[in-house]
């Protein structure tokens, strides 16, 4: 289906959108890049970790649950705040969420799914498969999977509580699911009607805007094809470069304005 179509089946309801940062690593530039970049490689490009909120017209969708301090110490990554302290400070106790989409099963993005008894899971077919299949006797793949993740997935999936989706998913009127894999093979992107149109929450199809501009991805991927069809799918979903959010990179928090009635917690206000 081209993005003319979907939008013209789309409703114009729109919904709100909002970034959650809640840990930080250091990081240089060349470790950021797939293949060769110009400039100084050694000069430092920080990585931001995220969860997303989507809410509007009876519809909550948390895009991601991220991971826990103790994750933070066990991978020396700065954690900032819990995700669900800064669902709580947005008025959503972890009882009022019913969906969390799971853009992939890596540590940094299902760390905490455990935490959301009454919610639904929403995650492509190809996601769970690759987490549990042959790839994982990759060492190389399998260190961004924390075991203990995807075994509560898995029980949840025998529980009923796991949607799977195969590719394109309409969750609600306004709101996409769309398989792009690449950087893991099931990984989805989550698209948002708002009122500045549509609004792609890239999670790790793109973890940085350079990456995307550049089309010179981040190291960690399965399928670099896919990765480029993934750029491709995600301008022609957006309207437009600037309603495009990027995975981990820090300039949404400058691009975006925080939120004044929180000061020192950085939740971005998307749309």
């Amino acid at each position: 289906m081209t993005n003319q179509s979907i939008t013209a089946n789309a409703t114009q309801e729109s919904y709100e959108v909002y970034a959650i940062k809640y840990a930080s690593v250091d990081r240089v530039r060349h470790s950021n890049f797939l293949d060769p970049i110009d400039g100084d490689g050694d000069a430092l490009m920080p990585l931001d970790f995220f969860v997303w909120l989507v809410r509007g017209h009876g519809q909550l969708l948390l895009v991601d649950t991220g991971f826990s301090q103790v994750s933070a110490l066990a991978r020396n990554r700065r954690f900032l705040q819990d995700p669900l302290e800064a669902l709580k400070r947005l008025g959503i106790a972890v009882d009022d969420v019913r969906n969390v989409a799971i853009t992939h099963l890596h540590y940094d993005h299902a760390g905490n799914v455990n935490l959301f008894p009454n919610a639904k899971v929403w995650l492509q077919e190809r996601e769970i498969a690759y987490a549990t299949g042959k790839c994982m006797c990759d060492a190389k793949q399998n260190h961004f999977f924390a075991l203990d993740d995807i075994a509560v997935v898995l029980k949840r999936l025998y529980q009923g509580e796991v949607c799977l989706v195969d590719g394109m998913h309409a969750f609600a009127p306004g709101i996409e699911l769309h398989r792009v894999g690449g950087h893991t093979d099931g990984l989805q992107i989550v698209r948002v009607m708002t009122e500045k149109g549509w609004v792609v929450l890239a999670s790790d199809a793109a973890h940085y805007y350079e990456n995307l501009e550049k089309r010179n991805p981040f190291p960690a991927i399965y399928s670099k094809p896919d990765m480029m069809k993934g750029y491709e799918l995600i301008r022609q979903l957006a309207d437009g470069d600037d309603n495009i959010i990027p995975g981990h990179d820090p300039a949404v928090c400058t691009k975006f304005p925080a939120l004044a009635e929180h000061p020192g917690a950085p939740i971005y206000r998307i749309a």
